[in-house]
Parts: C-alpha cells; structure tokens; sequence
C-alpha cells in the first residue's frame, strides 16, 4: 500500500492536474477553481504480503481548500479467480480494509470493483502480480553529491535471474535516534502560591532519548527493460548531508522494493513527471492522463488513480554516525540552543507574570542549571533553553520502536 504522505502528495499533484485540466491556459490564472470536476480518487496497491489490504478513496479538491474529501459510504470488493473479497471502511474516513488477510498470487487476476454512496459503479482493468523479486543489497557510502555536498548516500541492489522483472518502486520509512544535548533530571514547575512562581521539581518522564519516524514522499522508480539483464545496481534511494541531524547518532531505514507492471511503472512515472516539474502553471502541461480505473455509467467520466497489484520485498538498514565520521563534530541540532535567563515574579501589569513563569506554563523552555550570577543580560534565577534542546519528546517519541536494535 502506498504510505499515507505519498498518497496524500499524489493526491495533491492530481488535483492540480485536473484542475488546471478544466481551467486550460490563460494570460490570468485564477485560483479559484469554481468549476473542478468532482473526480474520484483511487489508490490502492495489494501486495504479496499476507495481511489485511487497504484501499483509500477520496475526491479531487480546489487550489483553495485544505486537502481532499474522503469518499465514504462506498462498496468495496476485489474479484480474484475462484471468488470475491469484501473490504470495509475503517475508522478513517475513506480507507477500507479487506475483511480478512489475504496475499496476492502470481498466478490468479485481480479486479477491484468499487460501488460509490450515490450508486455510481467504477470497475479496474483486470491485473497480475508482477514476478517477485528480492532486495539483494542494501546499503550506505559517504561521499559528495553531483553539486559537490558532502553526505550519505543510500543505496539498493536487486537482480531477477528471469529478466521478467523490468520495473521498480521503492519507498522508505526512515527512523532515527534524538538525543537532546542540554538534558538533565531537573524541571521546573509554576505553583499558584505565592503566585507566578517557579520551583525545581524531578523530571517525570524520559526526555533525553527519543526516536522519530518519517516516510517518503517522492517517487522513486527504477527501470531495467532497456538493460541486457534485469539487474538494479547502485540505485539511489536517499541522500543526506553530513549537516542532517538526523544521522547524528543512529540511523535506521526500511526500503520497499514494489516489483511492477509496463502499465503501472507508466502511470507512476507520469506522476513523477508531473511533481517534479518547475512550475504547474507552465507552457507544457501534460493533461489529463488516465489510470486503470473507470466508470461503469458514464465512459466520459474521469478518474483518477491506480489499482496495483505488485510483489514487494524489504530490507532495513542501521548505521551509527562514528562509522563514517569518526572523530568529527555532531551536526547541527535542530533548535538552537542559546542560554537565557528570563525574569521571574509578578509583571508590571497587574496580575501579569514574567517571562520564565509564562514560558513554563506554555512548555516552551526547559531547566539548564542555577543562574549564579544574575545581570542584566542574564537576570532570572534559572539558565533555560528552548525545549527541543532539553527534551527530546519536543522533535519525536520517548518510546523505542520494536524493531530497533541499538
């Protein structure tokens, strides 16, 4: 299944499409897009794997508004030979998931039927799991990028024996170990009396260590027809340079290699095109281009979106910043972590703090050390600094994820 970032970008990029579809070239772009079609979006790639597949289904949406509506309400079955699986929607408005866990063979077809709250029917064209093909390799290299910036690059190997397998996708979720440099066990605490007051207190909960998890949003494809051999060698699946602070202490990533059809690779590709081009509004626009998805009542109908059935391997893949920096500086953490010592007590304004008491009932600071020299740059009690630099759960989660190996 397409992770949810990417979805939500192919989403996006569709919209605009359609939109700028029906609007057609102008001197004067208007953005708002009174007459946007209504166009049903499918996303939905079943794979390989045994477990429950998901489905979701939304509506192009305008420039103006803040993200698509999710189609609910609907019927959703897959026929496959020798019988029909039924999918419900989840608590997630437009998402459905199969009735039971199923893994998409090599050998049957696939067709995803899709019967709309309004009664409209939309049927896919019948698809075939593409040949499965193992992630031979994956792995990291440091080195300097074609603009020449320093940082790691990561990379993936594969080979079908059969030359069966032509076409690619890869996504990635990336997890990364957060520790925040200025911790230590001491809080600080406003109390009621005497009031805008602030006193020491213990640490509760872990805040030093965390954990924070990303997907990918791009898409990366990979294509061997023109090659002598269905081999994917050294393809790029992420660049980081060496100020990322995200490889400044462990570094996981999970690939997932998606094996595809002529058909699929086609539409992803246009896509991709499509997202990385300089300016949506440009002389070249690509329109309207269709999927395998149409409708039973209206063959003028547009929709838009993919039924895939693809073969999906993974691989993951840890690294500790010393093994290719050893002895270098950390990178730059995120938040700056400049010192100050905000005044505390009552304000001039009646009933009004000042600013560390207000900076602790916002969570906005945490505790460094006792100031031991008040002046007038410093004239507070406490030496703090921004939270993200003394708490950890300020950029990701304080509990390790069960995958993760130190």
């Amino acid at each position: 299944m397409i992770n949810k970032k990417l979805y939500i970008k192919l989403k996006n990029t569709l919209a605009c499409l359609v939109a700028l579809l029906l609007l057609g070239c102008v001197e004067e772009v208007s953005f708002e897009t009174d007459a946007l079609e209504n166009a049903l979006v499918v996303e939905a790639t079943i794979t390989n794997e045994n477990k429950y597949q998901e489905i979701r289904l939304s509506r192009t949406y305008r420039f103006e508004d803040n993200g698509p509506t999710a189609e609910t309400g609907a019927s959703v079955s897959i026929q496959r030979d020798g019988g029909t699986i039924g999918f419900q929607e989840t608590s997630e408005p437009g998402v459905y998931r199969s009735s039971t866990a199923f893994a998409a063979q090599s050998n049957s077809s696939y067709q995803l039927l899709i019967t709309t709250n309004d009664g409209i029917d939309y049927m896919s064209s019948p698809t075939q799991m593409a040949t499965e093909v193992a992630i031979d390799e994956l792995y990291a290299e440091r080195g300097e990028s074609d603009l020449g910036v320093n940082g790691m690059f990561i990379y993936v190997d594969s080979f079908d024996p059969t030359g069966q397998a032509n076409y690619f996708r890869y996504e990635y979720e990336e997890t990364y170990k957060i520790v925040a440099p200025l911790w230590n066990t001491t809080s600080m605490i406003e109390i009621e009396d005497p009031p805008c007051t602030v006193e020491l207190g213990t640490r509760e909960q872990e805040e030093r260590v965390c954990y924070n998890t990303v997907l990918s949003t791009d898409v990366n494809l990979a294509n061997t027809s023109g090659l002598s051999e269905s081999r994917v060698q050294r393809h790029l699946i992420r660049f980081m340079d060496s100020d990322n602070y995200i490889i400044s202490h462990r570094y996981s990533i999970l690939v997932r290699q998606y094996v595809q059809s002529q058909e699929a690779y086609t539409y992803f590709k246009l896509l991709s095109d499509l997202s990385e081009s300089e300016s949506l509004l440009s002389q070249n626009q690509p329109g309207f281009f269709d999927g395998n998805v149409r409708s039973e009542n209206n063959s003028d109908e547009k929709v838009v979106g993919f039924f895939e059935v693809s073969s999906v391997s993974e691989k993951r893949l840890y690294f500790n910043y010393e093994d290719f920096y050893p002895n270098e500086s950390l990178p730059p953490y995120p938040s700056g972590c400049t010192e100050m010592a905000p005044e505390s007590g009552i304000a001039a304004l009646p009933e009004a703090c000042n600013l560390l008491v207000v900076a602790v009932r916002n969570n906005e600071i945490r505790f460094v050390r006792i100031n031991d020299n008040p002046n007038d740059i410093f004239p507070g009690p406490y030496i703090v600094v921004a939270r993200a630099c003394g708490d950890c759960t300020a950029l990701g989660s304080n509990i390790e994820p069960d995958f993760w190996v130190d």
